[in-house]
């Protein structure tokens, strides 16, 4: 990524917010260093759809190939945390030194009594996962995004986490989807940003890198002209909850392999793969020669991949084309594609995770509500 300038004109006491994103090893790498990772699958399948079901409670799917993490800080003086920067849900919340899990260990911690300006409450927040759960209280304090502190934050503070927690490199979550789907109506950070004059603008925007240890960038109240070349399509939201949009078609070499007649997508940081309905994502990968294996990866050759045909998106009519190299991975037990499927009963079928924000400097309009895509510089 090319050196920039930063371009963003910041009004009154509002300020533009650069979180830089690390690209950390995934938890499958992690596992499959240490040969634990065949063990660690069999114990916790990948469940992509449990996150997006509605019981009034958050809920996270146990996603072992998320990688991209930002650090930020809570209370006075701060404590710093590994996060996972989420639009795919709502609320914010990190590991306490109250924690009783193992899967805490290894992790930071918040101590509330260190902080002079944590104010606890009686509510109580549960993260549903796939295989387990997070449990814990809600708290108030300052929260430094960027440089930036918010006043007043709510979070969660976890007192048990599920196992597969201790493979994650990050800590907890800040989940930058609308209110309308935070448990217990938490406000999320952004929405704090915006009401308190924190942020230029409405909007924030990713850079997620492919390759390098650094450069990806999550920006808030900025879109930085830099980091995209061309034009930016801008796409309506279809709901405001979740990034929720109509996604046209899936195609390969013009031919419609699956959302034909149109479907519902969201466009998600906190998902690594691409994710849609499991006939769908079957023929998909058919097309590519993919096979699923018994862990519900899609193999594929690692000789094929020169061969092998883009992946075309049409989002409110412009087509967004993703390349091999961009949705094909090669790990140390062979090469797999970015497609997964799942099927759960939403009001959307297809998860856009970060196999595709990566190819396209993605922005998030909150002024009206729209998700702007343009291609990389």
């Amino acid at each position: 990524m090319k050196q920039f300038l930063i371009l963003c004109v910041c009004v009154a006491l509002s300020q533009c917010i650069r979180v830089p994103l690390i690209k950390g090893k995934t938890a499958r790498q992690r596992l499959q260093e240490k040969g634990l990772w065949e063990e660690y699958r069999k114990e916790n399948p990948y469940v992509p759809w449990i996150k997006f079901v509605q019981t009034g409670q958050e809920s996270m799917t146990n996603d072992a190939d998320l990688c991209y993490y930002g650090v930020i800080s809570i209370g006075t003086p701060p404590q710093s945390f590994n996060i996972l920067m989420d639009t795919g849900s709502s609320n914010l919340w990190v590991p306490s030194v109250y924690c009783s899990s193992q899967s805490c260990q290894g992790h930071n911690m918040f101590n509330p009594q260190q902080s002079s300006t944590f104010q606890s409450t009686n509510e109580s927040i549960s993260v549903q996962y796939g295989t387990g759960s997070m449990t814990g209280y809600m708290g108030y304090d300052t929260v430094t995004v960027g440089g930036i502190a918010v006043q007043n934050q709510i979070f969660g503070l976890s007192e048990t986490e599920a196992p597969f927690m201790g493979t994650m490199t990050w800590d907890g979550i800040m989940g930058l989807a609308y209110q309308a789907i935070s448990s217990d109506s938490a406000t999320p950070v952004f929405d704090n940003m915006m009401s308190q004059n924190l942020v230029a603008e409405d909007v924030f925007s990713v850079y997620l890198s492919s390759n390098e240890q650094q450069g990806s960038m999550l920006l808030l109240g900025e879109i930085d002209p830099s980091y995209y070349t061309g034009s930016i399509y801008w796409i309506p939201l279809s709901s405001e909850s979740y990034y929720q949009v109509t996604m046209d078609s899936i195609t390969i070499n013009g031919q419609v392999v699956a959302c034909n007649g149109g479907c519902q997508a969201i466009v998600d940081t906190g998902t690594s793969f691409i994710i849609g309905p499991s006939s769908d994502v079957s023929n998909l990968n058919a097309y590519l020669g993919a096979q699923t294996d018994q862990y519900g990866d899609s193999v594929v050759s690692c000789n094929s991949i020169q061969s092998m045909p883009s992946v075309t998106f049409t989002l409110n009519g412009y087509a967004f084309s993703l390349p091999p190299s961009s949705f094909v991975s090669q790990g140390n037990s062979g090469c797999m594609t970015g497609f997964s499927g799942g099927d759960f009963g939403s009001s959307f079928s297809w998860i856009l995770g970060d196999v595709f924000i990566r190819n396209w400097y993605t922005i998030f309009n909150r002024a009206n509500n729209t998700v702007g895509l343009a291609s990389l510089s």
